[in-house]
């Protein structure tokens, strides 16, 4: 996916659930989502082994968030997407919200996301914070958010 597309849905979606989402502070799958809230977008927790991160109520899985999200941020094994896929599909079906399936950085599976192509932008192998940084603030190499 080239950047202006990816500009296109930094600019235009705002509410995310963020599957994978860690309790760790010093994880990028805290700090990213975290950096984002900080930028105005809502971010929903999806981690099944917690009540909530941030004061923010956690879901076990996307499909039960009962508000609308336009994308689905994942922090998850290359090997754990097939399951985030059928998700997402479930979800899409049910309430036709979600615009974005965005695979943060080192994690792609070619095969699983062929369903969504077609349906929804998917964004496969990109950080969400670094992709934020150069093309909204316009910094090319911004500072690793763990500190």
């Amino acid at each position: 996916m080239d950047s202006n597309n990816i500009l296109e849905i930094l600019r235009s979606y705002h509410v995310i659930a963020t599957v994978g989402f860690s309790k760790d502070p010093s994880k990028p799958s805290h700090q990213v989502p975290k950096f984002l809230i900080a930028r105005g977008y809502k971010v929903i927790p999806v981690n099944p082994t917690v009540d909530q991160i941030l004061g923010l109520k956690s879901y076990k899985t996307v499909t039960e968030i009962p508000e609308p999200i336009e994308i689905v941020q994942v922090f998850r094994p290359s090997k754990d997407i097939p399951q985030v896929v059928n998700d997402v599909l479930e979800r899409v079906e049910k309430k036709e919200d979600v615009k974005v399936l965005w695979l943060q950085e080192g994690i792609r599976n070619d095969e699983a996301v062929k369903p969504l192509l077609g349906k929804l932008k998917v964004v496969q192998d990109r950080c969400m914070y670094k992709e934020y940084m150069k093309l909204i603030e316009g910094n090319q190499n911004p500072e690793p958010l763990t500190k």
